[in-house]
Formats: C-alpha cells, sequence, structure tokens
C-alpha cells in the first residue's frame, strides 16, 4: 500500500486555480494535522518507527494511515500550489511545514515520490519549494528494509526492445527530466529569490534550533544558582543558626564526620610533633584544650557551612530540572525543529567521523577505563548532595549500567546502522582492529 491515493494528476485548470486563489494556510493546517495523526500511530504502534505500508496487515489500520498520507500529500501539493505561500512564512507556520514535509518524507521516497523539503524532479517538470534538506534523516530513520518494492516484469517481456520501453524504464527519463528541469530553474525569473527564501528558511531552522539550545542550558543554570544563593540558602541557614561540633557532626554524613574527626586529631598531634621538633617544654593541658577547641569550632562552620550547601543544592537542583522541563513545555513546538537540526548534523557527517564519535562514546562510557570515570562521577554526585559514597552501590551500578549500555550499543549498531551506513559500519570495524 502506498500514499498514491491522494488523487491522480492535476488539471493545468486545477493547479493554476490553487495557485491564484488557494488557501496555504488551510492547506498547511490539514497537512500538519495529518502529519501529527501518522506521528502518533508511529509512536504508539510501531514504537516511533516508520509504518510499514507496504506490509500492514490490519485492515482498519491501513485504510486510516491510507486516508492520512492521503490528507498528507494533498495539503502540502495544495499549500506548494499556492503563489501567496511563497516567502510569507511565520515560525509557526515554519515549524509545522517542517514537520509536516519531515512525516512526509518517510513516505514519499519510499513510494517514489517526492516533497517540498527534498528538492526531487517531479514528472511534468513540477519543481516544488525547497525548504530544508533533510533525505538523510528519511532515509536513516526509514532504513533500508523500507524501501518500496521492486517491480519485477513479467517472463517474455523485455523492456529494451523499443526506445519507449526504454524512456519507460528510467534510463533516459532521469537524466532528461534533470537537464529539462534544470534549464526550466535557470531561465524562471523567479529562481533568484526562491534561493533566497530557501536560504531565509533554512537559516531561520538554524537560529529556532541554536536558540532552544541555548535556553536549555543557561535558564536551567541561571534558576539553579539564583534559587540556591537568594532563596534556599539564606533559609536553611536561618534555620540551622549557630551550631556546635557535636551537632554537626550529628547532622553531616558519615564520610564527613570521619573526615572532621581525622582533621581535628590531625591538629592536635600537629602541636605536640611542633613543641617537640623546636625543644621547648611541652603547652600546658589548658593551653593544648584552648587551641584544640578552637580548632573543633573553625571545623564546625566548615562543615556546617558544606552541609548547608548541599542541602540548598538538593532543592536548588530540583528547581532547575522545573526551570529545563518548563522550557521544553514552552517552547515544545520547537523540539522538531531541534531534532531536524541535530539529525541533519549527525547524518551529515562522514562515514569515519561517525566511526569516530561511536568510538570515543563507547570507550569513554562502557569501554575498559570507563569505571573509573563512573567512580569519580558519582562520588562527586554523592558529595553535590551531601551523602556518603556508598561503594557496594557504585560497584553495583558499574557492574550493570555499563554493561545495559554496551549491549544496547552493539544491537543498534548490528540492528539499524548497519542498516543505514554500511560503509560506516567497515570503518568502524577497521578502526577498532
Amino acid at each position: 500500500m502506498t500514499s498514491n491515493s491522494s488523487g491522480g494528476r492535476k488539471s493545468p485548470l486545477n493547479q493554476l486555480k490553487n495557485q491564484f486563489f488557494g488557501n496555504p494556510e488551510k492547506s498547511l493546517k490539514e497537512a500538519y494535522e495529518a502529519a501529527s495523526k501518522i506521528r502518533s500511530i508511529e509512536n504508539h504502534y510501531f514504537s516511533g518507527y516508520r509504518i510499514p505500508v507496504e506490509t500492514l496487515r490490519d485492515e482498519r489500520l491501513e485504510v486510516e494511515v491510507g486516508e492520512y498520507l492521503a490528507r498528507l500529500q494533498h495539503g502540502i501539493e495544495s499549500f506548494n500550489a499556492s503563489s501567496s505561500a511563497s516567502g510569507k512564512l511565520g515560525s509557526n507556520a515554519l515549524e509545522k511545514l517542517i514537520f509536516a514535509e519531515g512525516v512526509l518524507a518517510n513516505y514519499s521516497v519510499a513510494a517514489g515520490q517526492s516533497s517540498s523539503l527534498m528538492p526531487m524532479p517531479q514528472q511534468g517538470g513540477g519543481q516544488p519549494t525547497g525548504i530544508v534538506d533533510v533525505p538523510s534523516v528519511a532515509d536513516a530513520s526509514r532504513g533500508i528494509t523500507d524501501k518500496a518494492p521492486i517491480r519485477r516484469q513479467p517472463k517474455g517481456r523485455d523492456n529494451n526492445s523499443n526506445p519507449a520501453s526504454i524512456l519507460s524504464s528510467g534510463v533516459l527519463q532521469g537524466s532528461l527530466g534533470k537537464t529539462f528541469n534544470k534549464i526550466k530553474k535557470d531561465l524562471n525569473s523567479s529562481s533568484e529569490q526562491e534561493i533566497v527564501d530557501e536560504y531565509r528558511r533554512s537559516r531561520q531552522v538554524t537560529v529556532i534550533a541554536l536558540r532552544l539550545i541555548a535556553l536549555l542550558i543557561i535558564i536551567p543554570i541561571l534558576t539553579q544558582q539564583v534559587s540556591k544563593n537568594f532563596l534556599i540558602k539564606p533559609i536553611v541557614e536561618q534555620s540551622r543558626g549557630e551550631t556546635s561540633l557535636a551537632m554537626t557532626l550529628d547532622n553531616i554524613n558519615s564520610e564527613w564526620k570521619e573526615e572532621a574527626l581525622e582533621e581535628l586529631a590531625g591538629f592536635e598531634e600537629k602541636l605536640k610533633m611542633e613543641h617537640m621538633i623546636r625543644g621547648v617544654p611541652p603547652i600546658s593541658e589548658e593551653a593544648m584544650e584552648e587551641k584544640v577547641q578552637e580548632k573543633a569550632n573553625e571545623i564546625a562552620e566548615e562543615f556546617n557551612r558544606k552541609d548547608i550547601n548541599s542541602v540548598s543544592n538538593v532543592f536548588a537542583d530540583f528547581a532547575g530540572l522545573f526551570a529545563f522541563s518548563l522550557v521544553l513545555l514552552v517552547r515544545r513546538k520547537d523540539i522538531n525543529v531541534l531534532k531536524s537540526f541535530i539529525d541533519n548534523i549527525i547524518y551529515g557527517l562522514s562515514d569515519s567521523a561517525k566511526a569516530f564519535v561511536i568510538i570515543l562514546f563507547t570507550d569513554m562510557f562502557v569501554g575498559f577505563h570507563s569505571p573509573h570515570g563512573w567512580e569519580v562521577l558519582l562520588e562527586s554526585l554523592a558529595n553535590h548532595l551531601g551523602v556518603a559514597a556508598n561503594g557496594s552501590a557504585i560497584s553495583l551500578f558499574i557492574a550493570t549500567v555499563p554493561v545495559v549500555m554496551d549491549t544496547m550499543m552493539k544491537y543498534w549498531i548490528f540492528r539499524y546502522l548497519s542498516q543505514m551506513s554500511a560503509s560506516t559500519v567497515a570503518t568502524l570495524k577497521e578502526m577498532n582492529e
């Protein structure tokens, strides 16, 4: 089953009518709603992957998907046919168009169709409007196995027996079509404006993605620091008040408690050693007790500040996490643009660059030396939150999580990366060897 149910080729009269009297807003809305329905079906039934429209066995789902694909294709075609849509897209409309074209690309490429996101020569010389180049994203999400089935010729018939069959087979049709479309595009008076509009839209996609990345980094950090230093920490300090060494030892964790006692014992031994080295008579017990008491008060203040800081970090981290979630909720329309931007960067890398990134990631997090990094990371996190680093828990974490990550990475390379880019897998094996 394909999305060819969107209707046959439109007559020149209908194309002219849509160009001058079409409603691009309505067409875009129709395409966006259909694309959203298709994406919902992908997430619900196929774990976010492309719907295998060629091999669907559920008749109800097949009819439903076919209807949504037809509406999506019709909406995109009507939008591209309207002359009023060129160069007049707002930010919201651009995001909807990118989302709809991204969904359509997963199915139109497999069915031999084209879309305005992926400029492809059409029969009849049609030239869609290019928004952003995402063929690699579509290929990556779709996989090689989702290509359209090859049409086999009946036995006893030879397509190369006459010139007409050669043209219909696509050998000359593709090259001649590309040549004629290029000449037509070069002679078109509005081609320069189309290129400028395409560049502006591509730049707007980049600006939207980078702006979202900056917001996701800056706002949570600022929220965490401001809430900690100006709201949470003063409240915790006021609730604690003056704290003695005994009270401090009761509040802090076992590691800090041992560290405080060792520091106090070391200070006392240091005083005795200094008097022994200098050859002066030992100080009296009252003087020794007074100096030790002063040091104990300093240690109490120091660890009290560390304890207050750790308690403040817990609540401030929750505030930063809330700010991060709020940014995602408010800017949720920009998430698809960001995903497309990141996919274009990742899948635009060369095979050796992809292999380098994969090896760097695996060696850092699941490689032979990764346990040392995990230990430092987990101990730093425990110290940040003011809890004792449990050696058994850290060892259990290192024995399970990196192993699971390594298994998932190997399965992804075997199951998906080998279909997306076999040359990357070959380069990866050579670099590992």
